[in-house]
């Protein structure tokens, strides 16, 4: 229950993740987006760390990716700050070559600005780019930019929204987007 005397069904919420938060805040509360937002923000930062849960096999996934010679970036509706904070929590801030949060393109998820915009932090083609996501607007997001679209089941999407959203691979753990993203890797 938050201020607003209410609780939001948990299918609503997950609905909402991908996308930045104000306007969804502002068109399920009319007038009061703004105001929700800063009232968010301040809880989520006194709650973050405490929240916020590591990947199991990440570290090292990432370090594999980059000792192939990839790079790696996060495209987040969350602001650019907030997304460094969550990686720093889970020990990953210094394995991620670029962040594109919410202030750097004024469009958003499910359009690809954001993705582009990453790509072009990178120096690589979005027809090279893979982008892996756990929400539907992050399927719709790389597909419209060209790139290749993995959907993880461990994050906020809920499976079958993620298969109806025909990602190019549905995963359910690190090991098996391990299998995807480094294919001639024995294990």
């Amino acid at each position: 229950m938050g201020t607003l005397g209410e609780r939001a069904e948990e299918r609503e919420v997950r609905s909402w993740i991908g996308r930045p938060l104000q306007p969804v805040l502002e068109e399920r509360y009319p007038g009061r987006g703004a105001h929700l937002t800063d009232v968010y923000r301040a809880w989520n930062l006194a709650n973050h760390d405490d929240l916020i849960l590591e990947v199991e096999g990440m570290p090292a996934l990432l370090d594999a990716v980059h000792a192939g010679g990839a790079r790696t970036g996060v495209v987040s509706s969350k602001k650019a700050e907030t997304v460094r904070l969550g990686l720093r929590a889970v020990q990953l801030d210094t394995r991620i070559d670029v962040i594109a949060g919410q202030e750097h393109t004024d469009r958003h998820k499910p359009d690809p600005a954001p993705l582009l915009y990453a790509a072009q932090q990178l120096g690589v083609a979005p027809r090279d780019c893979v982008y892996i996501g756990d929400a539907v607007v992050d399927v719709q997001a790389a597909r419209a930019a060209g790139m290749g679209a993995v959907a993880v089941t461990w994050g906020a999407g809920e499976t079958a929204s993620l298969e109806a959203a025909e990602p190019d691979a549905l995963v359910g753990d690190v090991a098996e987007l391990r299998a995807i993203l480094l294919p001639g890797e024995r294990p």
